[in-house]
């Protein structure tokens, strides 16, 4: 498929703020596909799954899924950790049902433990994470995000290692926490060509085939991630990282997660149909 794009979450344009009407406005407005937000918890019913999965199947909209936020899978509390699991596993239960095809969430925190420990825990948790959706027949990817702060496991180099252990698990690659993890420091055409270079050796170039990107404007401090932004108010170089995906061939789900939703999805959509139209 080529790359879609699409808001994180239902366009502000819609008719009703309900998941099956966030589908049917992005088919509206011209877009490809949505993610849906269960960022506050799995709270969709199987009804509400239906709705959906006929929205999409209506509609020709492509989906994928973001998990809660209340996810750790390093916690030393054993009831959050077990916790956590459900919540990644409902995540990807509710979202087969809706026809989605990728989940992503931030996977763990570091809490001042050796990264190399809390990658081990997060590593036998998606083990087991993995085989329990096997056990179901649920096929959907599972997609830990490159994460807007250190502090936070999730940079590019955990997430390919990650990938390469787990079998099922690949990255959910977010260029714009890409460019405020490091304050900053990763933000031109090359540093985004090196990042996709880095996933074709790490994954095979067959992963720039299977895209799941995040992207928006963003604020940052030295410590990381501050918070999301329209990309015109934002000193992210968001232009030439779509060079890069033009220039790449990259495909799969480019997911808008700016505060002007579906204005900034299209404005990305618009400017990357005018950076492939002129390699042609």
């Amino acid at each position: 498929m080529p790359l879609l794009f699409g808001p994180a979450g239902i366009p502000r344009s819609a008719k009703k703020p309900t998941p099956e009407e966030g589908v049917r406005e992005c088919a509206r407005l011209g877009l490809d596909c949505m993610e849906l937000e269960f960022v506050y918890g799995v709270r969709m019913t199987e009804s509400g799954a239906s709705l959906v999965d006929e929205a999409r199947q209506e509609t020709g909209i492509r989906l994928t899924c973001h998990g809660p936020y209340y996810i750790n899978l390093a916690s030393l509390d054993g009831d959050k950790l077990e916790a956590s699991e459900e919540r990644v596993l409902d995540t990807a239960r509710r979202g087969h049902q809706c026809g989605a095809e990728s989940i992503t969430f931030h996977s763990a925190f570091i809490q001042g433990r050796p990264r190399e420990q809390v990658f081990g825990m997060v590593e036998n948790e998606f083990k087991t994470i993995m085989a329990t959706l096997e056990k179901e027949g649920i096929k959907i990817d599972v997609r830990p995000e490159l994460t807007g702060k250190p502090s936070q496991l999730g940079s590019l180099e955990e997430l390919i290692l990650m990938s390469q252990r787990v079998k099922g698990v690949l990255p959910c690659v977010d260029f714009s926490h890409f460019y405020a993890r490091e304050a900053g420091r990763y933000n031109s055409y090359r540093d985004f060509c090196s990042a996709l270079d880095a996933l074709a050796r790490g994954l095979g170039k067959k992963m720039l085939k299977r895209m799941h990107i995040h992207i928006s404007g963003i604020d940052y401090t030295p410590k990381g991630e501050r918070k999301h932004l329209e990309l015109e108010r934002s000193a992210f170089n968001w232009k030439d990282c779509l060079k890069a995906f033009a220039d790449y061939e990259l495909e799969g789900f480019c997911v808008c997660e700016s505060p002007s939703l579906e204005k900034d999805a299209l404005l990305l959509k618009e400017t990357y149909q005018k950076l492939r139209k002129g390699k042609k």
